[in-house]
C-alpha cells in the first residue's frame, strides 16, 4: 500500500464538544464538520494528562506519563534520546516537519532573557523542519519567528501591551479582549502560512508529516477582529458553577489550587460569556485555516493522497464547576476533539467507545507502514475506519500531579463511570455516572449502589498502569 503523506492538525486547549459535529450549534466549524463526515471522530478520547507538556510528551511517545516521567509542566524537558513516532516515520522515508508549539521544554515565563528551545535541539526528536512557537505570553519579551513576522507589518507594541496587561496579571489572567492585530496577522494565521508554504514545497515523489500545533484557543483569551465580531452577540451556555463535593481533604486542596488559579469569585456569567466567545472565534479561525488547507491539498491534487488527522492536547474547562483552564478530569478538561480522515475518505464514522489521544501515534505509524514503538501501549485506531464495533481498549486514562510532594491523581473511564483516584494510595475521590450526570455535578464516592463498580474499576485501571 502507497504511504500516505499525514496531516496532523493539533490544537492547543480545545475543549471536545467546541466543535459543530459535536452537536453545537453556536460554533462555526464547517470544515471540521467536512473532516468527519468524510472520516471518522472519536467521542470519547482522553488526553492521558489534562496539562500541556505530559500530553505533548506522551503524543511524542505513545507513553502514559509514568513511563515517560513527564507528570506535570515544569518537572523536566522531553529527551532527545526517547523513541519517538517522528523518528520512526523518518526511518520509514518521510520528511517530516513540525509548525507550532512542541511544548518538550518550558519556555521562561519570567523577563529573564532565556534561550528558548534550540531548532538543532528540537530536529533531534525526528524533524527535518522546525518552527517554534510557544504560548502568546513569550511574545512579550521574546523574539520568535511570528513577532520578526509581524514588526514590519503590524503593531507589535500594542500587541505586546495587551498581553502584559492581561496575561498572568493577577485577576485579569481570563479576561477576554479582541486582539489589535488584524487577523492576517494572527499566530493562527502566521502558523498556517507557514504551514501551506512547506506543503507547496514538498516532491511529489516522497510523502511527508507535518504537525501544525495551533498555539490557540490556549488563553490569553484573545481572538482576531473578525472572528470576535462574529461572536459579539452569541449565547454560550454555562453549565454548574460550582465543583462537585470533594470527598477527600487532598482532593479538595487539588480543587482550591485550580480555583485559585481561575480566579473563580470573578468568574460572573458575563464574565465566563465574553470568554467563551473570544474562544469560539479562535477555533472558528482555526477552521478557517483547515479548509484552506484542505482547498490547497485538492489544488495540488493530493487531498486523497493524505491522512489527515485533527485533535488538541487537552480541554479547557471554560467555567464549568467554577474553574477555567485544565488539570482536572471533568469532561472540559480531559476530552479533546479527535478527527480522522483517511486518504479517500471513509463515510462518517461516529465511535463512542474510550481511546486515548496517543492512539494516533500508533495509527500514524501503521499507515506509514513505520514500525511501532517498542514500549508504547498506544493501539492503531484504524480498524475502527472500517469497523465501528472494533474494541480498540476498554478504558481510558489521564494523571496529573501539580507539583512534587503533591498526589499523582488519575482519572479513568469506561465510557459510562468516571473515576478520580490517588495513584499511590489507591483512594477513590470521585465517582460519576456519565450517562446519568453528564455534566458530573454529582459525585457519587462512598455510595452502597456504586461501591463494586467503582472498585472493579479502579482494580482494572490499576493493572493497566501498573
Amino acid at each position: 500500500m502507497k504511504q500516505p503523506n499525514i496531516l496532523f492538525i493539533y490544537a492547543d486547549q480545545h475543549r471536545a464538544d467546541v466543535i459543530g459535529c459535536a452537536g453545537n450549534p453556536r460554533v462555526h466549524t464547517p470544515n471540521l464538520d467536512r473532516l468527519a463526515k468524510e472520516g471518522a471522530r472519536f467521542t470519547q478520547a482522553w488526553t492521558e494528562s489534562p496539562i500541556c507538556q505530559p500530553a505533548r510528551a506522551s503524543l511524542l511517545t505513545g507513553q502514559y506519563p509514568h513511563q515517560h516521567g513527564i507528570v506535570g509542566n515544569f518537572t523536566g524537558e522531553c529527551d532527545p534520546e526517547w523513541e519517538t513516532y517522528t523518528k520512526h516515520l523518518q526511518q520509514a522515508g518521510y520528511t517530516t516537519a513540525v509548525i507550532g508549539k512542541t511544548h518538550y521544554s518550558n519556555w521562561p515565563m519570567g523577563k529573564a532573557k532565556e534561550p528558548a528551545p534550540s531548532e538543532t535541539w528540537l530536529k533531534s526528536f525526528g524533524y527535518d523542519y522546525v518552527v517554534e512557537e510557544f504560548d502568546r505570553y513569550v511574545h512579550v519579551n521574546f523574539e520568535t519567528p511570528y513577532t520578526k513576522f509581524v514588526l514590519p507589518r503590524g503593531d507589535l507594541a500594542a500587541y505586546r501591551q495587551t498581553l502584559s496587561d492581561r496575561f498572568r496579571i493577577g485577576d485579569r489572567h481570563w479576561e477576554a479582549v479582541t486582539s489589535p492585530l488584524p487577523q492576517a496577522l494572527d499566530l493562527t494565521s502566521f502558523l498556517a502560512d507557514e504551514a501551506a508554504q512547506w506543503l507547496t514545497a514538498q516532491p511529489t515523489d516522497q510523502p511527508w508529516f507535518l504537525n501544525l500545533a495551533f498555539v490557540q484557543p490556549h488563553v490569553p483569551l484573545m481572538a482576531d477582529p473578525e472572528w470576535a465580531a462574529h461572536y459579539a452577540h452569541t449565547f454560550i451556555p454555562r453549565s454548574d458553577t460550582t465543583v462537585p463535593e470533594p470527598k477527600s481533604e487532598q482532593w479538595a486542596e487539588h480543587l482550591k489550587i485550580l480555583q485559585k488559579h481561575s480566579h473563580s469569585k470573578l468568574l460572573t456569567d458575563d464574565f465566563v460569556q465574553a470568554g467563551a466567545r473570544q474562544y469560539y472565534a479562535m477555533i472558528s479561525l482555526i477552521d478557517q485555516k483547515v479548509g484552506a488547507l484542505i482547498a490547497q491539498l485538492e489544488a495540488q491534487g493530493a487531498l486523497e493522497d493524505t491522512l489527515i488527522i485533527y485533535a488538541s492536547d487537552h480541554g479547557e474547562m471554560l467555567g464549568d464547576h467554577g474553574l477555567m483552564a485544565k488539570m482536572c478530569f471533568y469532561q472540559g478538561s480531559v476530552r479533546v476533539p479527535m478527527i480522522i480522515r483517511p486518504p479517500g475518505g471513509c463515510g462518517g464514522t461516529t465511535y463512542t467507545a474510550p481511546v486515548q489521544a496517543f492512539d494516533l501515534v500508533a495509527t500514524m505509524l501503521e499507515a506509514a507502514n513505520a514500525a511501532p514503538l517498542s514500549k508504547s501501549p498506544a493501539r492503531s485506531l484504524l480498524p475502527v475506519l472500517t469497523d465501528q464495533t472494533h474494541k480498540v481498549r476498554e478504558l481510558a486514562h489521564s494523571t496529573i500531579r501539580m507539583r512534587p510532594g503533591l498526589p499523582t491523581w488519575v482519572g479513568v473511564s469506561d465510557g459510562e463511570l468516571r473515576l478520580t483516584y490517588d495513584k499511590d494510595s489507591g483512594e477513590c475521590v470521585e465517582v460519576f455516572n456519565l450517562k446519568t450526570d453528564p455534566l458530573e455535578n454529582h459525585n457519587l464516592t462512598g455510595l452502597v449502589t456504586y461501591q463494586d463498580r467503582a472498585n472493579a474499576l479502579l482494580e482494572a485501571s490499576q493493572k493497566v498502569l501498573s
